[in-house]
């Protein structure tokens, strides 16, 4: 069987707001217990694990039994606020069930413009990952702006982890979406598209497969996933894009099956025979 050869110690797992939210703007809390009970397990196993998670403002949707997304800035910002505060509640909950402390960390762009600021959030993550916490990182939407003169934003979770895993020297950034991976077209209206297993580079004609944006809930679309993944790539460091549906994928994507896409600059599968 042809397998990736991954070896990952410090991982970062972002998950999308398509695969938090159901159809009907509440969280999708199933999905949530399974990610924390795969996430708590590779604790158990002596991994150091990140969670970038989307959301706040989807779920501050849900909570308020709103059906359209608003467009001004400051009521997005407030309903960052209230679906922040219940997403982290729900987090709590399910992974005290599998007795795993987690720890939030809520960045804006600027952080990573000045050194000494950076220098102290990536002390942070490191005394939490000793002592086998798992930081839950997110934007914090409720202040960040994006201004001429003043940029705090990442515009969307997608990069928002690059730089995480990036900055944090992960060994791997899986990205967890409502797709399966990335496809040679788009499979919604090409059912013969073809999902491509490996990426080693990104160009403009792997931009422009990629087109669309992301769902009403969230930012994120294929195009910003691929300047994720080139920011790992010119890093050297890897990344796989994967279905959310089920992040018992995870356990996979670690045993080296292969599913999704895997960026990886210097490709490295090799055949193994079982």
């Amino acid at each position: 069987m042809q397998t990736r050869e991954i070896n990952a110690t410090r991982i970062v797992v972002k998950i999308g707001t398509s695969s938090l939210i159901n159809q009907s703007g509440r969280l999708n809390l199933r999905t949530i217990d399974q990610l924390a009970f795969v996430l708590s397990t590779l604790c158990g196993q002596n991994k150091q694990v990140i969670l970038v998670s989307s959301g706040a403002i989807g779920v501050g949707l849900g909570e308020l039994k709103l059906t359209t997304r608003p467009t001004d800035i400051s009521a997005q910002q407030a309903l960052a606020a209230i679906g922040q505060s219940k997403l982290l509640t729900v987090f709590n909950q399910r992974f005290d069930h599998y007795n795993q402390q987690i720890g939030q960390i809520l960045l804006t762009h600027d952080v990573f413009d000045f050194p000494t600021t950076k220098q102290h959030v990536m002390n942070t993550f490191d005394r939490l990952l000793e002592r086998q916490v798992v930081p839950i990182v997110n934007e914090n939407d409720s202040v960040a702006v994006d201004e001429l003169d003043h940029k705090t934003t990442f515009g969307d979770n997608d990069q928002l982890s690059a730089m995480v895993a990036k900055n944090t020297a992960a060994d791997l950034l899986i990205m967890l979406t409502d797709t399966d991976g990335f496809y040679d077209a788009n499979p919604l209206t090409h059912p013969e598209a073809r999902l491509i297993s490996r990426i080693t580079t990104i160009d403009e004609t792997t931009y422009a497969v990629a087109g669309g944006k992301g769902s009403m809930y969230g930012t994120g679309g294929m195009v910003t996933k691929l300047r994720a993944a080139d920011i790992m790539l010119k890093a050297n460091q890897q990344m796989v894009l994967a279905s959310g549906s089920d992040p018992s994928i995870i356990f996979d994507i670690l045993d080296g099956k292969p599913v999704g896409t895997w960026f990886a600059s210097q490709p490295k599968e090799v055949l193994k025979h079982g």
